[in-house]
């Protein structure tokens, strides 16, 4: 009992980490920075590097941030206590865990080794799961659309990268959808007029750099852009 306890407490870990990381992107975290933000929250592992400040400076953020902690905490010590119980030979015997799989009476130490050698197939096959590229996005997928379709968080577009002087600087834009400029050749979409130059089309994993003129946005395009911040924010907001 012990032994399930703890693989099923693991594996949901995983999953809070994922909506964590889900939850950060759709506050405008870069998905790489949100999956790191969210392990470290989770595990309490505390880096002070110059990307917590996005978590810190964000309200939002940090009601996520403190969310993943509280979790954490709870599901480490769940694990301590299933994981020491499940390494305390002398109960499984008496619970007679090990008959169904032996029918032979085992000493204390191989039965220690058996549920060790178990929890550590299963963290494999666990951490296997949420690392296999094309399961884990199918699973990203699928807890994003829940936590939108809940409501839970509102998405943003925009993620400022760094500010210039004069009110100019670069930023992502996740073009929301219905936006007026989808489908269009960036020739089209008036963004010049706005004083707003696209540097580079995040499209799935290629990036697009110095698109041409001719270049053409799709629906769930990434626009790398540099202009006056606040243009950016009524256009893209």
């Amino acid at each position: 009992m012990n032994l399930a306890l703890f693989l099923v407490v693991l594996f949901v870990s995983f999953i809070i980490v994922r909506i964590g990381a889900i939850a950060f992107q759709l506050t405008g975290l870069e998905w790489s920075m949100a999956k790191f933000q969210a392990l470290s929250c989770f595990t309490s592992t505390g880096f002070t590097t110059r990307e917590a400040e996005h978590i810190t400076s964000n309200p939002q953020r940090r009601r996520i941030a403190s969310t993943l902690m509280v979790l954490g905490h709870a599901g480490l010590v769940t694990m301590i206590a299933t994981l020491a119980n499940t390494l305390r030979a002398q109960e499984v015997i008496e619970e007679g865990l090990s008959k169904p799989i032996l029918p032979i009476d085992l000493p204390p130490y191989i039965v220690q080794l058996i549920n060790l050698l178990i929890i550590i197939a299963g963290v494999y096959l666990i951490y296997k799961f949420f690392t296999n590229t094309i399961i884990a996005r199918k699973l990203t997928d699928i807890l994003r659309q829940r936590v939108i379709r809940r409501h839970k968080l509102k998405p943003i577009s925009i993620e400022e990268l760094s500010v210039a002087t004069g009110g100019y600087g670069v930023a992502t834009v996740r073009v929301p959808e219905n936006h007026r400029i989808l489908e269009k050749l960036l020739s089209e979409s008036g963004l010049r007029k706005e004083d707003i130059n696209v540097l580079a089309i995040v499209r799935k994993n290629e990036t697009i750099a110095n698109p041409e003129a001719g270049r053409k946005i799709h629906k769930g395009d990434e626009l790398i852009c540099f202009g006056k911040l606040e243009n950016i924010r009524k256009e893209f907001t």
